[in-house]
């Protein structure tokens, strides 16, 4: 294809550097359809080249939906009086992480608002009973916010993993989504503490959230560079009709994409996921996000009950029907789009295949 300044910008990133904030946020601002499909054939290209053609899976439980925090985007936010509220027990943990062994996952993601209930001490217990039961497995936490000792504790206690998006890499945009009491520092020194407990880290942002400018998600990638994650999980906005973004529009499929693949080519061996939240947006989104270079999938392996209220965005995939159902459907269209959904560990590859770090 013909080369362009975009070309030249997207080669400079395949190649492990970032182009100056100025021309990288002008080629998220003016890329073309042709230079996306370039960007996603050299992606699905660098991923094959390290993880062949595994498709990770991941068993998704929501422990809670109850939320000491007010986000802006969120519905799970503590001001709506309309969610209807729920924390599983540790015994239906238990029992989804059983289940969810039987169906071959060997990594769970425990997933929360920042329920005051699951203490240090909580979370310690659980984590610890899970990998009691099933040493085999690896253990992702995604519970928000905590200080470095509880961190610590749950490392210690067996955690494997941590996923929290940064949401935003700028001060001021932070600011624009969420309520005074957080700070983009906080979290930025969350993730921070993280890396150096030893957990792989996962961080990422929202495409296409409110106020959200080009240069913003400049930013982000600046900010991801520095940091190097093991994962990066990026979805589109989507708005809930309970919260003040209620009529701001979405994030597109067509974006999320584009940073997919950017992503994947910036950090090769990063565990990237086509969220649920693409296969919101458009059906087929999650198998889009496999073509332009992610590598995990996160089935829901939550009670259905617990699926109908753990409701972050409006529309949310795989909230209603048949776990067992909708997880073989989404092995079945995995598999479609040429790739081999595996249950396995999945762990971060330290070396080998096209490597920048």
């Amino acid at each position: 294809m013909e080369k362009t300044k975009n070309i030249d910008r997207i080669e400079t990133i395949a190649a492990g550097r970032l182009p100056e904030k100025s021309e990288l946020a002008e080629l998220l601002a003016t890329y073309t359809e042709e230079e996306r499909t370039y960007a996603a054939c050299k992606a699905r290209k660098v991923a094959r080249s390290i993880f062949g053609r595994q498709v990770f899976l991941r068993g998704l439980i929501e422990i809670s939906n109850y939320c000491k925090n007010d986000c802006y985007y969120c519905g799970i936010r503590r001001s709506n009086k309309n969610a209807s509220r729920y924390r599983l027990t540790k015994d239906e943990i238990l029992a989804c992480c059983r289940m969810g062994y039987a169906d071959g996952f060997r990594t769970f993601v425990l997933q929360g608002g920042e329920d005051p209930y699951f203490t240090d001490e909580r979370v310690s217990a659980l984590v610890s009973r899970i990998r009691e039961s099933f040493p085999d497995c690896a253990i992702t936490l995604s519970l928000g916010e905590r200080e470095r000792e509880s961190y610590q504790r749950f490392f210690d206690a067996g955690a494997d993993r941590y996923l929290l998006r940064h949401e935003t890499a700028c001060p001021a945009h932070y600011g624009k989504l969420h309520p005074p009491e957080l700070s983009l520092a906080h979290r930025m020194q969350c993730l921070k503490d993280l890396k150096e407990i030893g957990y792989q880290t996962g961080a990422g942002c929202m495409v296409g959230a409110p106020f959200q400018t080009p240069e913003n998600l400049a930013e982000d990638f600046y900010y991801l560079y520095e940091l190097r994650p093991e994962m990066i999980g990026i979805g589109p906005f989507i708005p809930h009709k309970d919260t003040p973004f209620r009529d701001q529009p979405p994030g597109t499929l067509r974006d999320t994409l584009f940073l997919l693949s950017l992503f994947r080519l910036l950090f090769p061996r990063v565990l990237l996921p086509a969220t649920t939240a693409l296969g919101t947006i458009q059906p087929d989104g999650r198998e889009q996000g496999i073509l332009a270079g992610a590598n995990v999938v996160m089935p829901n392996i939550s009670p259905e009950e617990a699926r109908r209220r753990y409701l972050l965005y409006d529309g949310k995939a795989g909230s209603v029907g048949d776990g067992a159902v909708m997880r073989e459907k989404l092995r079945s269209a995995i598999r479609a789009v040429g790739y081999d959904p595996v249950v396995s560990r999945g762990d971060y590859p330290k070396e080998g295949g096209n490597d920048h770090d």
